[in-house]
């Protein structure tokens, strides 16, 4: 039926052209943006996944930042570790090479030893990176059962979050207190000294001697500080032997009165014990090392893993797009055409009242 109110056929021409129209926009924008799934209302399931995915591989790229910097800071304290084992490696060799000396080469001989043990001191303070430094700290006590402990460094090493979003982060721990080599606390402040400024006595008798070190190495046992441990080690010593006090690896003096071939022999000893002790703390570093570098792996992996997974949600696929707006593009020409031929058939009614 011909209709000069209703022209049917036009009309589903412009709801086809409409709908090509609408079509050829959303395919456009998907071209535009890349995405399949840029706003809410496209899908709002996996605009929602993609945009806490996308915050938390943001949170990655922060943790990986942390990893980066903590590495820094540990391969510092692992470079300032290893000088000093090579200067006390040196230290070691003097002692040995003065046993059996003059008193005039002696004296020579510990000022070399002195230029070194300044040394030692010189790269434990230097080894600071962004304020941190796990060689040269200074502690003090902050509740009466800390004695000076120094505390754990933590490096932010993970951003997880559970099945049901709740949110933790992971750290990887360095254990400063087993690292530091100077503490510079008050004597105020009950503390634990480094490992280099720890100190010791040497007993002129092996027997005195064997007592000395049997009740120290139990005092530190049982978590005393240090200095309660030398003195400890000192009280559990009967009689008065000789003895020289206050050795440490940063306090050698070979020139001092009362020091013999034999307590020389003690402090190569001593020297001994704290170069297992430095290789100890140098192992602690390579560790943390190794735990930050295999977690910045992961950690990237993990970033790239997301981002893939984003990508499988929401980008759109170039290809199958570009193929379906040049579809759509013909589509709208057709659509075009059909509603000018329907518009057309309206005229030629027209026009038969006008010939008539």
């Amino acid at each position: 039926m011909a209709s000069i109110m209703t022209n049917a056929a036009a009309l589903t021409a412009l709801q086809s052209l409409n709908a090509t129209n609408k079509s050829l926009e959303q395919t456009q924008a998907r071209i535009s943006t890349g995405y399949r799934v840029s706003e809410a209302s496209d899908n709002a399931a996996y605009w929602s996944i993609a945009t806490t995915m996308r915050s938390d591989n943001s949170a990655l790229s922060t943790v990986q930042d942390a990893l980066g910097l903590g590495a820094s800071k540990v391969d510092t304290a692992y470079t300032g570790m290893n000088n000093v084992l090579d200067t006390i490696g040196k230290i070691k060799t003097k002692l040995l090479s003065s046993v059996g000396q003059s008193d005039a080469n002696k004296a020579k001989t510990q000022t070399e030893i002195t230029a070194l043990q300044a040394q030692m001191k010189s790269f434990a303070d230097a080894a600071t990176f962004s304020g941190s430094n796990f060689l040269s700290v200074t502690s003090k006590q902050v509740a009466a059962a800390n004695d000076g402990v120094q505390p754990d460094a933590k490096i932010v090493s993970s951003f997880n979050r559970s099945s049901s979003g709740a949110i933790s982060l992971g750290t990887i721990d360095i254990d400063v207190e087993s690292t530091k080599l100077f503490d510079s606390g008050l004597a105020a402040d009950v503390k634990n000294q480094g490992i280099l400024d720890r100190k010791t006595s040497i007993y002129s008798t092996a027997a005195d001697q064997s007592a000395y070190d049997t009740a120290y190495a139990a005092s530190i046992a049982a978590g005393n500080t240090d200095i309660a441990a030398n003195t400890a080690g000192q009280g559990a010593v009967t009689g008065t032997p000789v003895k020289i006090d206050n050795v440490s690896a940063f306090n050698l003096d070979i020139t001092a009165a009362g020091v013999t071939d034999d307590i020389i022999t003690q402090m190569v000893t001593k020297i001994d014990n704290v170069m297992n002790q430095l290789t100890n703390s140098a192992t602690v570093l390579g560790s943390a090392k190794s735990s930050i570098d295999l977690q910045k792996t992961f950690t990237q992996s993990l970033m790239d893993s997301i981002d893939r997974g984003v990508g499988q949600l929401v980008d759109a696929d170039m290809n199958k797009e570009s193929t379906r707006l040049q579809a759509l593009q013909v589509q709208q020409q057709l659509g075009i055409q059909s509603l000018s031929i329907a518009n057309s058939s309206s005229q030629s009614i027209l026009s038969l009242f006008k010939n008539g």
